[in-house]
């Protein structure tokens, strides 16, 4: 199941199904508590006797963003019931309240009253035990609350309340829910339980033929009830309509932080560039952590999801911000990743958004020798992309104060972590977080960020450092050359592993990393056969040839495959890391057509809202696995910078 729209503010992320149903509920902090983990936060219709969810087959939605705004816009329309609506759904930037404006439209021949019905089904803390829901009358509102977690749901028609609500309990002792309770068109007003609870609530609304009304509704989220009814109050005297008018004017503002010129390139590219502008931003905690992904449907894999902040993927997402102005955001990141680090200089696997350790499956033993349950290339690609951020953006104070926290610390580790006769950092898993090894990708993360460590303590006045790490750097990328380069197939391999009599064996698997981390982290250049012939290899092996285009990620890759001897699955991810080699390969603005041939490919295989989703079903492009994904998003946002920078640099 897929999330066509998420809405966000750095404290609070919202995400919505394919029936515009409330999937993911997440508060205070982006990618952790979800609070939601049911299909019953919905809304439905009932009139002239027949009730009708949206989620049901007799509607047709149309699922997307208002624009360049993070404002959905869908609409829907029943045929049976003669009904269509409009629905706008937002989470203010300042504001922790979902705001929710729904146009109905009466379709038929005669006057009628329209019932709309939202039901609210909350798992607070995600736990089912101690909930309490009940109506209250002071500020006729539903409130749902458990500990320091409140929400308050209430609307307005016609500068009236709700006038149909009632609170219940769920999926205990036999009984469904309150939800059930609408599609008789009658709540009861049952105002109070506990438990295992959930609500709904109702409007009346007198409808001429072919007239249409709005009504709005809202959730309030906080940790006490003060706070929720105080912005529920803001919302009063403010007005929905011009809440949502400040929601998108904030956005169309930030996302226009630094001017783009996108010469030639199509709408349809502009338009995902900005949505996935907002993706990203959506899918970032304030307090620094950047998430992989939020959507909950993941649980079917071993009960767990893509709720966390991985270093690698922050630090790739924390360069597509950098390149489009919102150093802020980044200099949060990067703060929050100077906390995480380990005493001996390395940073673990993922983390929650909160700065604690994360699920993991990386074993701390090898054998019976320790063995670091670690992806090099994470620590290194943050040293890497705090260079980056520095270089483009100086903030030298704040750096300065990571130079001993988290700098000094990392780049030692990236020395010593190395096996003394070949000088090849020593075996971690790689970045797919499946195998144990001594990759090409890690590699070239290391020998880049040993450069980073480098650059820094130069800037710093660290001499020793300095040396010691350009030191380090050459002899990494020396050793990658004598090791790594295979002479038979004269080719790089994915890596080496150490097998059980401590000898190095290949892995010839062909990777997409391999080729990329060559050019993207400067161990070749670009004109260099050795990575031409590395690339050409990967092209045959992992093209996709079966109707939907694009590339895999790796020879033989298993994950999320449609059928046992289906081809592999193209990822976006790898895709436009060919993009972006064919943007640095470019030696004309005619060379620059196949990558934008990879452009309109990713926005053809975008969801009608915009969302980019990890991985395509090689037959049919339908998305794989999470959607949206924050990576995906930020490798497009990259890749039409970098074409951008490249166009300009050829057209003279």
């Amino acid at each position: 199941m897929t999330r066509p729209i998420i809405l966000g503010n750095g404290n609070m992320l919202v995400c919505l199904d394919k029936h515009n149903r409330i999937r993911d509920f997440y508060y205070p902090y982006v990618g952790q508590e979800n609070h939601v983990s049911s299909k019953r936060h919905m809304t439905g219709v009932y009139v002239d006797g027949k009730f009708s969810w949206l989620s049901e087959d007799n509607w047709d939605l149309s699922i997307k963003y208002r624009g360049q705004t993070m404002v959905s816009e869908v609409t829907a329309h029943n045929s049976e019931l003669q009904i269509g609506l409009t629905i706008n759904e937002t989470v203010h930037p300042e504001k922790n309240v979902l705001l929710r404006r729904v146009n109905i439209e009466n379709r038929g021949e005669n006057k009628r009253d329209i019932k709309l019905f939202f039901s609210s089904h909350f798992v607070i803390s995600e736990t089912r035990i101690g909930d309490t829901v009940y109506f209250d009358p002071i500020s006729k509102s539903i409130i749902n609350y458990k500990g320091r977690r409140y929400f308050l749901m209430g609307g307005m028609h016609e500068e009236k309340p709700f006038t149909e609500y009632s609170t219940g309990n769920t999926q205990v002792d036999g009984k469904e829910g309150t939800w059930k309770d609408c599609e008789d068109g009658n709540l009861s007003k049952n105002n109070i339980e506990h438990g295992a609870v959930d609500s709904a609530l109702g409007f009346i609304v007198t409808l001429d033929p072919h007239q249409t009304k709005c009504v709005d509704y809202w959730i309030c989220v906080g940790k006490n009830h003060n706070e929720v009814v105080s912005l529920k109050e803001d919302i009063c005297k403010t007005g929905v309509e011009n809440m949502i008018r400040e929601t998108k004017d904030h956005w169309r503002s930030w996302i226009h932080t630094k001017p783009v010129e996108f010469h030639h390139l199509g709408d349809p590219i502009k338009d995902l560039f900005f949505r996935s502008l907002f993706i990203v931003k959506a899918q970032t905690d304030k307090g620094g952590a950047i998430l992989a992904a939020n959507d909950t449907h993941t649980f079917r894999y071993k009960n767990d999801t893509y709720s966390y902040m991985w270093p690698r993927d922050g630090a790739l997402v924390a360069r597509s911000l950098d390149k489009v102005g919102h150093h802020e955001i980044t200099g949060r990141f990067f703060k929050f990743c100077s906390e995480l680090i380990c005493k001996d200089g390395y940073l673990l696997h993922k983390y929650r958004p909160d700065g604690s350790y994360g699920s993991s499956w990386h074993s701390w033993l090898k054998g019976d020798s320790v063995q670091l349950p670690i992806q090099e290339d994470e620590t290194a690609l943050i040293l890497y992309s705090l260079w980056k951020h520095f270089d483009q953006h100086g903030d030298s104070e704040a750096i300065k104060k990571m130079y001993k926290k988290f700098i000094k610390p990392a780049g030692d580790f990236l020395v010593n972590f190395r096996d003394e006769k070949t000088k090849l950092p020593k075996e971690s898993y790689d970045l797919w977080e499946e195998k144990l090894g001594i990759h090409t990708f890690t590699c070239s993360t290391v020998y880049a960020g040993l450069n980073a460590a480098k650059n820094f303590a130069e800037i710093f006045g660290n001499k020793t450092d300095a040396s010691k790490y350009a030191t380090a750097a050459v002899e990494v990328r020396q050793a990658m050359i004598d090791n790594l380069y295979d002479n038979e197939s004269q080719v790089f391999l994915k890596g080496l592993y150490i097998d059980d009599d401590g000898n190095l064996q290949k892995d010839s698997t062909v990777d997409a990393s391999t080729f990329y981390s060559l050019f993207e982290y400067n161990v070749l250049n670009i004109e260099d056969p050795r990575l031409t012939r590395t690339f050409e290899l990967a092209l045959s092996k992992l093209e996709n040839h079966h109707g939907t285009g694009g590339i895999a990620r790796y020879e033989g890759d298993r994950y999320y495959a449609t059928a046992k001897d289906a081809p592999e699955n193209p990822w976006f991810i790898s895709t436009l890391w060919l993009a972006e080699y064919y943007i640095v390969k470019s030696k004309s603005v005619e060379d620059l057509k196949r990558a934008e041939e990879i452009f309109y490919f990713v926005c053809e295989n975008a969801l009608e809202s915009g969302v980019l989703s990890e991985q395509l079903n090689p037959y049919t492009g339908k998305p794989l696995s999470v959607a949206p994904l924050t990576w995906s998003h930020a490798g497009f946002i990259i890749a039409v910078v970098k074409y951008l920078e490249k166009f300009e640099e050829l057209s003279g």
